[in-house]
């Protein structure tokens, strides 16, 4: 018996044929992505990935998949895998030379999957070590929030370091507000009151982000969003980072310079992982009730 497809290419093994040449996410980054933590059998946060996802081919006119088809092409992929990283892509599909987009795209989804990164647990527990990279964030308002294909300016930056010791980089943009880091977004913390790094001109809205910014809201807890530097970073009472696959990781230190750990950090911490037990419980649910995503 053959191994299950680990990556789908318009729901097809992509084992058995690979990307058109022409596709537009090859030439040009023209395509969007989710990366979506698997845990416990079950993929976490989907309907806010569905929901960004949809959003985020909108903003860049490309016409989107069908959430069904994306849930039942990412059931047959994870069925055998308790835990894991699945990575979709959408791209607005091929096209000729040149920048111009097709008039009717026929875009190509990709589902991908991975294993769990390794991070260390006491990461999560204990904080981590991040320094700030020179590599500067582009600015381009039309491109803030999206989750968009051209990771480039996150490349440059990840690859200032090789310390293993090193978690993450933070990324400032062209007028030094510090914004995110490379695969995460930032909050500070300030007494009882959330710093949110506003997504203006540059940066990624990510569905933890999002997460936190709706706790936040339902709670009662003062968000402030805004420009923030690296003396404001280094002047809080605390900070912590976010993505949908590491859930939080709080900050204990930026470039040696050692942040304390607030109150508040671990309530936000507690409600991200409610918010992906009930995620992974109401997948397993639907999925009960509805043998077509088997």
């Amino acid at each position: 018996m053959s191994d299950p497809p680990r990556a789908l290419i318009d729901g097809r093994p992509a084992a058995g044929g690979g990307l058109d040449p022409a596709d537009r996410g090859l030439a040009y980054g023209d395509g969007v992505f989710r990366t979506v933590a698997i845990a416990d059998g079950a993929p976490e946060l989907w309907d806010r990935h569905m929901a960004a996802l949809g959003a985020d081919c909108a903003r860049l006119a490309i016409p989107a998949p069908d959430p069904a088809v994306l849930a039942r092409e990412a059931s047959g992929l994870i069925a055998a895998m308790a835990s894991g990283v699945l990575k979709i892509i959408v791209t607005r599909g091929a096209g000729g030379r040149g920048y111009r987009p097709p008039a009717a795209p026929v875009p190509t989804r990709i589902l991908a999957l991975h294993p769990a990164p390794d991070h260390p647990l006491e990461w999560a527990s204990r904080g981590v070590a991040v320094r700030l990279c020179e590599t500067r964030l582009s600015h381009q308002p039309a491109l803030a929030g999206v989750k968009h294909l051209n990771r480039l300016d996150q490349v440059l930056a990840r690859a200032e370091w090789s310390d293993p010791d090193i978690a993450e980089g933070l990324m400032r943009a062209r007028d030094g507000a510090v914004v995110c880091g490379t695969m995460t977004n930032l909050f500070l913390v300030r007494g009882a009151r959330l710093l949110a790094p506003e997504i203006a001109g540059e940066g990624v809205a990510g569905v933890a982000r999002g997460l936190v910014l709706d706790h936040a809201r339902d709670s009662g807890i003062v968000v402030e969003t805004g420009r923030f530097t690296v003396e404001d970073l280094r002047a809080a009472d605390g900070a912590f980072l976010t993505n949908a696959v590491i859930g939080l990781w709080p900050v204990g230190s930026v470039d040696g310079h050692v942040l304390g750990r607030p109150w508040l950090t671990a309530r936000i911490d507690q409600a991200i992982h409610r918010a992906r037990r009930r995620s992974r419980a109401a997948w397993k649910k639907t999925a009960e009730e509805s043998p077509s995503r088997a």
